[in-house]
């Protein structure tokens, strides 16, 4: 295939997926998430919104001094001091790109500009132009394009790819687009914009009539070049288009298609399960691709046809997007070579201490747990990585009493900077009683939001991976927690959040207006 036939892949995950209401990543996840896109081959990695916080330029600043096989990308509004402050956290980009937009719909341009429509195109030429001298690759988006007017989409697309934008954004912001419809608007768009031929042309649709990927797909038929998603399909409100959904569609639908994306879908399964266990938003069984059930056969019939020959309801190896990994490596004779080498494998990389870290819990885990999994790894690393948090609240120690027709109760220790401090209480259930134990010491008034439970993997022995959000005066923050007790889990990501509410790295929700 030519060159024209490759679809870009633009992952949004850092920056439109964190805005998924309590998605918030500290930088440190923020990295370990563009490495695994790095590794999945994505082309942009949309890093974050460099004006919105300075841990948010941080981010933005670390993974592009970082990433050198993706063009590294940051969002700005079309203000000379969004484009300037992404500018600077570009600096050490091997490859970098200054993604600006402005909104274009009636609506949006009346009701939140509060500008006429010659002002917006003035500005957002100006926008593009300042961007274009401070960086070499600029995109420019049409805010809410899916509900603006096409002559004047027509005229102010023309005027920013004369300013020097390459890449041009038509987003469905609201998710309100239809399939065919959205595919004529990309088609009159190419047709009746003179310089249409010197940029690529980009799709970012939401989900909110859960026609995101079917919206994307139908663009990149009418001639759209560029897909702009997520991993999981997160983001805020109903999500993104996903990115699994969308490579697999491509791949598995090429002959329909005729296009290609040079992601490497083996890695596809990792690098969801990543963003899970991060943002703490599991995985539904039943989503296609990365979901537990996406290969699983119940029905004999399928049982009876698959076994005879994969294809009768299969259109996609389970191994070409990752599944293959799920089998057992790991066990307590391992070795720290061994360790070591699968993580390198799982596309890992940690620091020594981290790995002597991880490689302590690792056998502690394997004493406990006879089959280590892969997606025991990813969880074990999280924990270890979680525990560099600074540790204002440990546990020390846990004890809980559940019987029939009885109050449960708990009783722990915590160690509070240092200070060991004893508290008990009594709850509806082990768990509840075990929070309101570590409430009585900590005192945080946070108001508990989300309290999500995953096993990990199979049988009773599976590690449980918790995720507890907790949200106080605005600001939201996930904790991880992982064991193979449950409760100890969800002691372990109620302290782990506690704790970040203490790290001065805590900032608000980046609810800030975007596309």
């Amino acid at each position: 295939m030519s060159s024209n036939d490759r679809v870009i892949i633009f992952d949004t995950t850092l920056r439109d997926g964190e805005q998924s209401p309590g998605a918030s990543m500290t930088g440190e996840e923020k990295l370990r998430i563009a490495k695994a896109l790095e590794r999945l081959r994505v082309d942009v990695i949309e890093a974050g919104f460099a004006i919105a916080s300075p841990g948010d330029f941080a981010a933005v600043k670390t993974i592009a001094d970082t990433i050198h096989d993706s063009t590294v990308c940051s969002l700005a509004r079309a203000v000379d001091a969004d484009i300037e402050r992404a500018a600077e956290a570009l600096k050490g980009a091997n490859s970098g790109r200054i993604h600006t937009f402005i909104a274009t719909s009636p609506i949006h341009m009346q009701y939140k500009l509060r500008m006429q429509p010659d002002q917006v195109v003035e500005q957002a030429v100006r926008a593009v132009t300042k961007a274009r001298n401070l960086c070499a690759d600029v995109e420019f988006s049409c805010e809410d394009a899916g509900r603006s007017d096409i002559d004047f989409l027509c005229r102010i697309v023309e005027a920013a790819i004369d300013a020097g934008a390459r890449t041009i954004n038509i987003p469905d912001t609201v998710g309100y687009a239809i399939p065919h419809q959205y595919g004529e608007l990309i088609a009159e768009l190419l047709t009746r914009i003179p310089n249409a031929d010197k940029a690529v042309f980009s799709v970012h649709c939401h989900n909110d009539l859960g026609l995101a990927v079917a919206n994307s797909l139908a663009a990149v038929v009418a001639g759209a070049r560029q897909v702009e998603c997520t991993i999981n399909g997160l983001g805020e409100r109903a999500g993104n288009a996903a990115l699994e959904e969308i490579v697999m569609a491509i791949k598995t639908r090429q002959d329909l298609l005729g296009v290609h994306t040079r992601i490497e879908t083996e890695h596809i399964l990792s690098a969801s399960r990543l963003v899970s266990g991060i943002t703490g938003f599991p995985v539904q069984p039943n989503k296609a691709i990365v979901g537990a059930n996406a290969f699983a056969h119940e029905s004999g019939i399928h049982q009876d046809g698959v076994l005879k020959h994969r294809e009768t309801y299969e259109i996609m190896s389970a191994q070409s997007v990752g599944w293959n990994a799920n089998k057992m490596v790991m066990g307590k004779h391992s070795g720290r070579a061994a360790f070591r080498s699968r993580l390198d494998e799982l596309g890992i990389a940690l620091a020594e201490d981290e790995l002597n870290a991880a490689f302590a819990r690792f056998k502690d885990l394997a004493d406990k747990k006879h089959e280590i999994f892969d997606e025991d790894l990813q969880a074990l690393v999280t924990d270890t990585l979680t525990e560099e948090t600074p540790e204002h609240y440990k546990l020390t120690s846990l004890e809980v009493t559940s019987k029939t027709g009885q109050v449960p109760q708990a009783r722990l220790m915590l160690a509070v900077d240092g200070h060991e401090q004893a508290a008990s209480a009594q709850g509806s259930g082990p768990v509840d009683a075990t929070f309101k134990a570590i409430e009585s010491i900590a005192g945080s008034q946070a108001t508990l939001q989300l309290y999500s439970v995953n096993a990990i993997t199979q049988g009773t022995d599976s590690q449980g991976e918790v995720t507890v959000r907790l949200e106080k005066g605005g600001r939201i923050v996930n904790g991880n927690g992982a064991d193979t007790d449950i409760v100890v889990a969800s002691a372990k990501a109620y302290l782990n959040a506690l704790n970040l509410m203490q790290a001065s790295v805590l900032r608000a929700h980046p609810q800030v207006e975007g596309i």
